[in-house]
């Protein structure tokens, strides 16, 4: 009862290491919409139809190839195989202004993979049995010689990307020995093909792995704010433009929750939903963040 108070919900629910971080800012409004479906316990990325009628989302390494349709009351109603691609590491799914749905398939834990890729697919709604691959963009990150390099480098693991403007924008999460909070922001085309991913920013978030590793992004219906999830914050970035990062502004907010965070949409331009895994008594659920 209470989700549908908060919200209309679902339905009736700025390569710069100096860049500016203005201070962290308190809200304690971090919501539980719903516990997931139990059989979805590593769930890595969420995104929304263009109707937000439904909830898609992956999970990532050692699951099923396919995409998860929830309702507004986090009911699975449709599996849907994704018929001509492995899962060798999902870790995030998005969709464009037209309502295209793309799956980041760049987690690179070990820093050493040289099969990175984004896949377009054709899912429309969850009564599909199966939806195809009709777009791969291969790439490889600009600056990487060594698979893997070393461990005070290894800041070419994903787990988060955007589509704007035709471009996907990939934000990493390091993985370095020594974590300082450095991300690197690279850019690659939303075309069929095998691209170097443009390295347009070198940035840094606030505070240890927990506060600062990389797990999901987002970006807004105007392509003006990009929120960037980690387990205990989300850090907006402001300022920046197609070809440049290095300008952007981040602003830390607090999420006061410690959870493995790895899924972030906008659900409008002033509401976040928000899944995290499933570990132990803990995690699990949707929830919703107002700001």
């Amino acid at each position: 009862m209470l989700r549908f108070l908060i919200l209309p919900f679902i339905f009736l629910l700025s390569c710069n290491p100096k860049a500016q971080n203005s201070p962290t800012v308190k809200n304690d409004e971090l919501k539980v919409l719903f516990s997931l479906p139990k059989k979805l316990k590593e769930v890595s990325g969420i995104t929304l139809s263009k109707d937000k009628k439904t909830i898609w989302v992956i999970e990532d390494r050692g699951n099923k190839n396919a995409i998860y349709g929830l309702n507004e009351n986090g009911d699975l109603v449709g599996k849907v195989p994704v018929e001509n691609a492995e899962n060798t590491d999902w870790e995030d799914i998005i969709s464009d202004a037209q309502g295209n749905i793309y799956i980041g398939d760049f987690g690179n834990n070990d820093n050493d993979r040289q099969d990175l890729v984004i896949l377009k697919t054709d899912l429309k709604d969850a009564s599909q049995k199966t939806t195809k691959v009709i777009q791969t963009t291969k790439f490889h990150y600009q600056g990487q010689t060594e698979f893997p390099p070393k461990k005070s480098n290894w800041l070419y693991d994903c787990e988060a990307f955007v589509e704007m403007g035709g471009n996907f924008y990939l934000f990493t999460k390091n993985r370095s020995k020594g974590f300082d909070g450095t991300f690197l922001v690279f850019k690659v085309p939303n075309k069929e093909g095998n691209f170097e991913a443009k390295l347009i920013g070198r940035l840094k978030l606030e505070g240890g792995y927990n506060d600062a590793a990389i797990t999901s992004a987002t970006i807004n219906s105007a392509n003006n704010k990009i929120v960037l999830l980690t387990h205990k914050n989300i850090h907006v970035l402001t300022g920046f433009t197609p070809d440049d990062f290095k300008p952007a502004k981040i602003r830390k907010i607090s999420l006061h929750h410690n959870s493995q965070k790895e899924a972030v949409v906008f659900y409008d331009d002033k509401t976040l939903i928000i899944a995290d895994e499933k570990a132990k008594a803990e995690g699990g659920n949707v929830y919703q963040f107002d700001f």
